[in-house]
């Protein structure tokens, strides 16, 4: 019994702890609110690596919500307010980064190697060939060696 106390006891503790952050803002009108939440969930936390930023409870993901909320008000375009926050935060913070000479691997570099791939293949595989076929070849009888062996079973 005193074991169950025990963790009741550690559980009620570890539960206090926790808290969750829930963002209250007001929008204007519907319209704004949901250019908030397309913006932060397409706008990925720099500190939780593969979480968007209206999943993450971040310090930094805070400040993202907080900023890209003080820029609608200011009435500032979906693009102006990720281009601000690129600048800031580099093009990490977009799932879906540009093409340019710096993301060029990131974009080209899984095709390249998928073709690097099935040439590979296709090398080994005529390569197998040609040698099952000297070997079918080098197997073969001469019209010499097929009357002696005639002659053997005979």
């Amino acid at each position: 019994m005193k074991r169950f106390i025990y963790a009741l006891g550690l559980t009620l503790a570890c539960l206090g702890s926790a808290q969750a952050s829930i963002d209250t803002y007001e929008f204007s009108s519907q319209a704004e609110r949901e250019r908030y939440r397309t913006l932060v969930e397409e706008l990925r936390c720099p500190k939780c690596q593969n979480q968007n930023i209206a999943d993450s409870d971040a310090p930094i993901a805070m400040d993202m919500r907080d900023e890209i909320f003080r820029k609608l008000g200011e009435g500032q375009s979906s693009d102006e307010i990720v281009e601000f926050l690129v600048d800031r935060y580099g093009d990490f913070v977009r799932y879906k980064p540009p093409v340019n000479k710096s993301t060029l691997i990131l974009w080209y570099g899984p095709a390249a190697l998928l073709a690097i791939g099935f040439a590979m293949v296709a090398l080994i595989v005529v390569r197998r060939r040609r040698s099952a076929r000297t070997k079918q070849d080098e197997q073969k009888l001469s019209s010499d060696e097929k009357n002696r062996l005639s002659e053997i079973l005979k």
